[in-house]
């Protein structure tokens, strides 16, 4: 049965180290990759190779003038197709560099193919330039469509905290510091290091993305896609005693995925937050906080609290929105905010059963007798935090004991700052 593991990151060099170390460790595997910079010529480019180079390429057309859509069109069949073909043990989706893995993930498990694994290749020396860079996508040149707006920084931020695995480049240039921001980043995460992050052997679509070109010095018949594990095999595939359980890469790209548990460790009112942490200059501050928001107050401070920190990340509560779960996402030194629904203390009993068990466990978790679950839970990470500065600045954005003592009648007159940011 046909295996699938998506492999993606803004780490180009990492990404590529990463799956050719799994062409080459796992028989009877192919790796898929879209390549969406041909997009500004109305179309994308499909390559399907294994440890040996390119098997096959195509073009797919752009759909509704977004590449990612065009992927998202193409990349199911093409899956469809290895598997009814029986030749392919593990597809390995190569992610475009800017594509996030959550969408992917998605519409592969909701085509009822059989997802192994999801991982983010990551340079470590990399990790804070990138939270770091607020440039456009559409600037760096890697907009996935015309109307993408996000940035490099959240969106690197986005690809490194859903994976559970990160492939680690080996870089002379990553020390103690970048490690230390890595792990604080994302705790949870198995880190498996894949040696340099170069680029890869083998054939390609050359630079100027004429695949048409490749057809002219494809390999011969019988160098197509690898056979199954333990079979001869054509050219494509690896020695027959390769044995993938040796390696950790291959062991995370059969480990399993649950996509659902994925979303709700996203999912601000439910995510897995990183807790408290110092070592080697970067330090994760916790803040968590039963007492609204000013909105006014919180507002005038934001330019700060985003500059504060090279990640922020979390749910908080304003006064003048005591019914609404918003969600804080900061990378870059710019701020997303999100209305993320309502907080389960003002939902009626009935709606309680149509909420998922993690969202329920996790309101358990922060349960007060007043408020129920609303309340200020944001994450800072950074090398270099003014842990007592922020936590100052933040503080002063709460109600004082006389606005509080209002109550939510008053609260809800206070004048709404973030309607602009919320598109109100």
């Amino acid at each position: 049965m046909l295996s699938v593991a998506i492999v993606g990151g803004l780490h180009a060099d990492a990404r590529r180290a990463a799956v050719d170390r799994l062409l080459a460790e796992v028989p009877g595997s192919v790796a898929l990759h879209h390549d969406l910079a041909t997009a500004v010529r109305g179309t994308v480019v499909r390559t399907i190779r294994d440890r040996t180079g390119i098997v096959s390429a195509g073009e797919a057309p752009l759909v509704n003038d977004c590449a990612c859509c065009a992927l998202r069109e193409d990349l199911v069949p093409e899956l469809e197709r290895l598997a009814d073909d029986g030749l392919t043990r593990l597809a390995i989706v190569e992610l475009w560099d800017s594509v996030e893995p959550k969408a992917m993930a998605e519409v592969v498990a909701s085509a009822d193919l059989r997802l192994t694994g999801v991982i983010t290749a990551v340079d470590p020396a990399l990790v804070l330039p990138y939270l770091g860079n607020g440039d456009d996508l559409a600037e760096a040149g890697l907009a996935a469509a015309t109307t993408d707006q996000r940035t490099v920084a959240d969106t690197f931020a986005r690809q490194l905290e859903y994976a559970p695995v990160l492939a680690l480049a080996t870089s002379e240039d990553a020390d103690d510091e970048d490690r230390a921001l890595l792990a604080q980043l994302h705790p949870t995460a198995r880190q498996v290091p894949i040696g340099n992050g170069g680029s890869s052997g083998g054939e390609g679509v050359g630079e100027d993305g004429d695949w048409e070109s490749w057809f002219e010095r494809r390999p011969a018949e019988g160098q197509g896609l690898a056979g199954p594990t333990g079979s001869a095999g054509p050219a494509g595939a690896a020695p027959a005693d390769a044995d993938p359980g040796r390696s950790p890469l291959a062991e995370a790209a059969f480990g399993g995925f649950d996509v659902e548990a994925a979303a709700a460790a996203q999912h601000p009112a439910c995510a897995l937050l990183p807790a408290e942490a110092d070592e080697c200059g970067v330090s994760t501050l916790v803040w968590h906080r039963r007492r609204p928001f000013h909105p006014e107050r919180l507002y005038a401070a934001l330019e700060d609290l985003c500059c504060a920190a090279a990640r922020s990340r979390g749910r908080f509560w304003l006064a003048d929105r005591p019914d609404t779960l918003l969600h804080w996402d900061a990378a870059g030194g710019a701020l997303c905010v999100e209305n993320a629904g309502p907080w389960l203390a003002s939902l009626p009993d009935a709606a309680w059963e149509l909420v998922p068990p993690v969202r329920r466990a996790a309101a358990a978790l922060d349960w007060h007798p007043e408020h129920g679950d609303c309340c200020q839970h944001l994450v800072f990470t950074s090398p270099g935090l003014d842990r007592d500065g922020l936590e100052l600045l933040l503080e002063s954005c709460l109600l004082t004991d006389a606005e509080y003592a209002a109550g939510r009648t008053a609260w809800k007159q206070l004048p709404p700052a973030f309607d602009s940011l919320l598109e109100v």
